[in-house]
This record gives C-alpha cells, structure tokens and sequence, in this order.
C-alpha cells in the first residue's frame, strides 16, 4: 500500500504540471480575445480547466492524509509541510480569487439574443478584466507550485536541509513575485488604454522564445556544472562523509581533524586498517586456494556460460571447516581485469579478513595473489564472494558456499544439502550449475539439513517444501530457539540470506520448488523418482513470531550506548557523470553517505526506514543484528539475529547490535551506496593513512 501512495503522489504531481500549465497558458491569453464572443468561450472553457487540477491534488492530499494516519512521522513529515501546502494553498486561491472573478466576466461577456450572430468586439472594461493579475497569477503560481511539488517528489527533501529545501521554495516565490509584478504592469497598461490591441503573434512568440531561451542556456548550464561535480575521484578517502556519533555518551573528539593530527604526530596511539588482522602466527588447522579466473562452463541442461569462476567452477569449491579452527585461503587472480576479492559473508571476521577492496585491502589483480587468514568462530551456513563490484563478480560466478560445523558431531547421520540459488545469464534459476529438476535418493527417516542461500542481486528467493513439515533451524548461521513445525510456508530469503530447513524424511516423495521455475528443484524420494508433489496454497514465513523467546545479552528495553537512524529513498540525481534515480542513504549516495562512529563494546540500536519504492537487502559486515521489532511490532519468538535484512518499501525495523569488531565495516546495498560503521578500538584511532586505497 506504501508502493501504491508514492506512486500515486508521483504520477499525480506529473499530471498536476500538465492540467496547471495549461490552464496558467488559457488564462495568460484570455487578454488576447479580440470579440466578445471568442471571450466568453474562452472564460467558459477556462471554468473548466478549473476543475481538472481538483483531481490529481485530491489524489496527491489523500495519499499523504493514508501516510499520515497509518505511518510514522519520517514516511509522510516532508509531504505534510512542504507537498501539501504546495498543492492545497495555490488550488484554494485558484477557487476563491480567480473563479469569481471568471464568472463575472463570463457574465460581462455574456451574447444577448439578438447579437448572437453578431461580431462585437470587446471593449476596455472587458480587457481589464481579462488583464487583471487576480484572475490570471493564481493560476501561473499553481503551475509553480505544481511545478516544485514535483520536484520535491522526485527529490525528498528528508532529512532536512534548510539549503535543500529554500532554493527551490525561494524559486518559487521569486517566480511568483516576478509574474505578479509583470502582471501588474500590463493591468495598468491596459488601464490608460481606451481600446486594447493585443501584440502581434510574432512579438507574442518572439518574447516566449527568449524566456525559453534564457531558462535553457541556465538550465544547460547547471546540468553541466552539476555532471562535472558529480564525477568521483581516481582515489576516495574511506573515513569521508559526515560522521554520525549516535547520540553518544563517550567523548569521541579523537575522529575531529585536529585530533587526527595530534594522533598522527604519535604513531603508538594509529591502528590501520590493514593491522587488524586475524592470527597471523600458527600452523592453520585447513588451507584453501582459490584462483579466480574466466572459464565456459556447462549447465547440466547442456548450455553454456561465459562465467567469471574460483577454481574454473561454478560455484566455487564449497570451504568446509570446524568451529575454532585457523583457517588460511590464499586467492589468486589469473586473468579478472577487473580485480578481485574473497567476501566472507555473514561470517565475523577480523576487519582486514574482510575482503572489500576499497575500505580493507586492494583489489587483487591479474598475476597477484591475496592470503586470508582467520579463525571460524560461528558455527553455521555462509557463502563467499568477490566484493570488487560485487554485483557484476557475483552475477558472472565468483561465489561459492562456507560451511562451519559445530565442534560436537549429531548423534545421527544427517543428510546435508546446499541449495545455493543462482540465475545464470540466459538460463532459468539453478541450484549452482543445475538449471533443471534433481533427483535425490534419501532413506525415509534420514534427517535432513537444506541450506538455502540466495545470490541473486536485488532478489527476494522463494523455497517451497511440499510433502512433509518442516522446520527452519537457523537464519543467516544462528541457530533458532525452539522452531515450531511448519506446513503450507514458503520461506522467502533476501540476496545474500541464508535460511537452514530441516525435516526427517518420510516414506513419500518431498520436493523443493524454487521460485516460479515449474520444472527445476529438487525431487527426494526413496529411490531418486517418483512424481511432483502438487503446489497448494501457502503463506509466508514470519521470523517476527515463530519460535520460544530466549535470553539475550540485550533487547528493546536495553540503555544503548548510541542510536542511529537509516533512511533509504530515492531520488533524482546525477552521480558519477550519469543523470537517473539514486538510491540514497540519507539523502545522500556514496561517497557523502553517513559513517556511523562508535567505539569497540557500544551496545548500539539502529532504526531502518525505507520511503523508497523498491526493497533493500541490508547487509551489516562484520556483525550480527539483533531484530527488535518490524513496523512498531516486536519480535516475540526465538532471538532473530541476521546480517541481511529485506526492508520492503514503507517498512521500518530497530535492530541492534553490540559493536565488539573493530574496523572501518560497509553496510552495502546496491553499487553506488554504501553506509559505513566505523568502531573504533577505545582510546585508539582507527585511521587507513598508510594504506590508500584506489576504488
């Protein structure tokens, strides 16, 4: 219902420029009749265009009265003070000054029956009327205000900035003023006249010209100026954009300029980056390589893909590992032009393990090679991938599955499968290089584990298990306290989330459907066939309600250290020399967007607010969130801690977190805008000057 409100506020604020210009232009030439009779009809259709403006801004006033009365305050505050009044005020003026005004001179100009046939021209009283600045300004400040009303739609004026939010509304008024000012002058003109001659067509139109001309030439000017503003630079400092301290109770005026010089001026008290590294001594308990090169690779369907690959497969080798133990990956890049990284993602990790070139290491590049090294210390389902533009890397294959087991075995066999999601270019959605059904044999009574990861970019996924209950075990590598059986669900997981299901195989056939692919999944049955168990209806799974609540270190009720607010929208904008819509952290696209500052062991909470009209993955790097509460409703089941969250539009979530890994962390969401978390060491500065980075 949120999609549909900002959606209506935007196609009617369009239609709403359209029906005032027009009536601002009848209204302007209403001067220029040159017979009664012309004047009448022009006054009478004039009447009528009065009315068509009263339908786009009743839509527009009644999709922000629906926001008003069903949302919080930062979904609706900038349509309320600025939208609406810019609708409602001008629309009333029309209907209360113009209007009356309009009928008077219809009935002035009104044929009398035997003049019907008549071609009387119009006389000086006439053309007063028709020239005065009442009747005609209000329609022209209504095209203005129609005019920045759109403009404030297309670039939300929240968070405020009085600069922001002036220059457009000071336009406004100039403009106003300016046409009032040229009204009043021709209004006294046409009062010394005895009888009016309109201009000349050609005057007429050479004067429009020029106005047009002059609006151009600007316009042109500032949408150059603005281009070149907005390419971005060959080197980008990380630590940029306005730092956000939360409301913080710790004094942290060693991020200020001056004190980054006296820091600067003693190297004992800077920590790069770089330094804050996992176990760099020890004999590692596993070692890995992966080499990031392009291959063609073929699906099992028989088609191929051109495919950016670790270890010349897709996905990559799947990294396997124990909790506790060392683990070293050495990355080596053979022919990726663009550079490559190693993203463990979802997994904790040390700040300069981390993998994003950029903000913790550059990029590796052809002939280069890369060693991480860190101790897995969360049990549970993760996924790698390059983060050296990540959405082009993951899209081409540069991905691949990261399982750490818990130290103690199950006391009984499991069935273990990992359903690693990905639509390759030109193929139907595939579980890995599966792009059609799979055939499983599972003994009935086997339990079973399926791990549910989603690469696709900007895509919710959609798992259906038919043919037995279920339960889901754990989201994004944490275990849920006490799931509760499921039947009939569909479990929807965001890009980059990771849903575990488990179920004890019975004696007929389960089958997973996966999105709307009718004829790919995965078939288990006891001897690897049988026939596809039929989809009924379903509803979605809610992790808000679904488990046994549990003790946590914290919760809602906590004294949090700092509190931040996130919004997400849209707007339009120029970044990087290309004019579209941004997408924007806010009200700002990378690199101004905010850098939430806190110190190592803050308990911080978050609220995340999405005006935009498309869903965000949030993905928090190098911690676990603790959910709240979504749309003012508290979570009330097991402990729901994930580190990639759906934010639908018109949906807001208070999560929080405990900042206990140090490092400069990107919350990414798509290319373009990142929001960065910096959590220092106490007392420490955490800086990256030894070691720039090129983006």
């Amino acid at each position: 219902m949120y999609s549909i409100s900002i959606e209506t506020i935007l196609l009617a604020s369009l239609l709403l420029v359209i029906f005032t210009w027009i009536g601002s232009v009848k209204a302007s030439r209403l001067l220029y009749s040159r017979t009664i009779e012309r004047m009448h009809r022009k006054t009478r259709k004039l009447l009528f265009w009065s009315w068509f403006p009263v339908i786009p801004a009743a839509a527009i006033l009644g999709a922000i009265a629906w926001m008003q009365q069903t949302m919080s305050p930062a979904f609706w505050i900038d349509h309320v003070l600025i939208q609406a009044p810019l609708v409602l005020l001008p629309l009333l003026i029309i209907w209360l000054v113009s209007v009356p005004k309009l009928f008077k001179l219809r009935a002035l100009t009104k044929p009398m029956p035997e003049e019907s046939d008549a071609v009387i021209p119009t006389d000086a009283s006439v053309h007063q009327r028709a020239a005065s600045p009442g009747l005609i300004l209000p329609f022209q400040m209504m095209a203005l205000a129609a005019l920045t009303s759109f403009y404030f739609a297309l670039v939300p004026a929240l968070p405020f900035k009085w600069l922001d939010i002036s220059v457009p509304l000071a336009v406004f008024v100039l403009a106003t003023a300016g046409l009032w000012l040229r009204h009043r002058i021709r209004f006294q003109q046409v009062s010394k006249m005895e009888t009016y001659a309109a201009p000349a067509f050609w005057k007429r139109s050479l004067a429009m010209l020029t106005v047009f001309a002059v609006l151009g030439a600007s316009g042109y000017y500032l949408f150059t100026y603005a281009m070149d503003k907005s390419e971005l630079p060959a080197e980008i400092d990380m630590a940029s954009g306005t730092h956000d301290y939360g409301g913080t109770l710790i004094d942290m005026s060693l991020h200020n300029h001056s004190a980054m010089a006296e820091a600067a001026s003693s190297p004992s008290q800077i920590i790069s980056v770089a330094d804050l590294t996992g176990l760099r001594k020890g004999t590692p308990d596993r070692r890995f390589t992966l080499t990031a090169q392009k291959k063609t690779v073929t699906l099992s369907s028989g088609k191929t893909v051109d495919a950016w690959t670790y270890n010349g497969q897709i996905p990559g080798p799947e990294l396997r590992m124990k909790e506790g133990e060392l683990i070293e990956v050495t990355l080596l890049n053979q022919d990726i032009e663009q550079g490559v990284t190693a993203d463990w993602h979802g997994l904790d990790v040390p700040n300069a393990e981390d993998g994003v070139a950029g903000a913790t290491q550059h990029a590796v590049m052809p002939g280069e090679s890369y060693t991480y090294r860190f101790r897995a210390e969360q049990a549970g389902t993760f996924w790698y991938h390059s983060h050296q533009d990540s959405r082009e890397a993951v899209s081409m294959g540069l991905f691949g599955v990261l399982i750490v087991e818990p130290k103690t075995e199950p006391l009984q066999p499991v069935k273990d499968i990992t359903v690693m999601t990905h639509r390759w270019q030109g193929a139907a959605i595939a579980i890995g290089a599966s792009d059609q059904l799979e055939c499983m044999t599972i003994a009935p009574g086997t339990p079973v584990r399926m791990r549910l990861i989603n690469t696709d970019d900007w895509v919710n996924q959609t798992y259906t298990l038919v043919g037995t209950h279920f339960e889901v075990a754990a989201i994004d590598g944490r275990d849920l306290n006490k799931p509760d059986v499921l039947t009939n669900t569909r479990v929807v997981v965001p890009t980059g989330g990771r849903y575990d299901i488990t179920f004890v195989m019975p004696e007929r056939p389960v089958y997973l459907h996966i999105g709307e692919n009718g004829n790919g999944g995965i078939l288990m049955s006891s001897d690897g066939s049988g026939d596809l168990p039929e989809i009924g209806q379903t509803v979605p799974f809610n992790p808000l309600t679904y488990g046994s609540p549990a003790a946590t270190a914290f919760n809602a009720h906590s004294r949090f250290d700092r509190e931040f607010t996130l919004i997400l929208d849209n707007k339009l904008g120029i970044f990087n020399r290309n004019f579209g819509f941004l997408y924007t952290l806010n009200g700002e696209v990378f690199p101004d967007t905010p850098m939430f500052m806190m110190k190592e062991g803050d308990l911080v909470k978050t609220t995340i607010l999405n005006r935009g009209d498309v869903a965000y993955p949030m993905h928090l790097q190098g911690h676990h969130v603790l959910v709240l509460s979504r749309n003012g409703k508290p979570s009330t089941g097991s402990p729901w801690w994930s580190d990639t969250l759906d934010v639908q539009p018109g949906e807001t979530y208070e999560v929080a977190f405990v900042a206990d890994n140090p490092g400069l962390w990107i919350d990414p969401v798509k290319r373009g805008r990142a929001c960065r978390v910096c959590v220092t060491l106490y007392n420490i500065l955490l800086t990256n000057e030894r070691n720039p980075f090129t983006l």
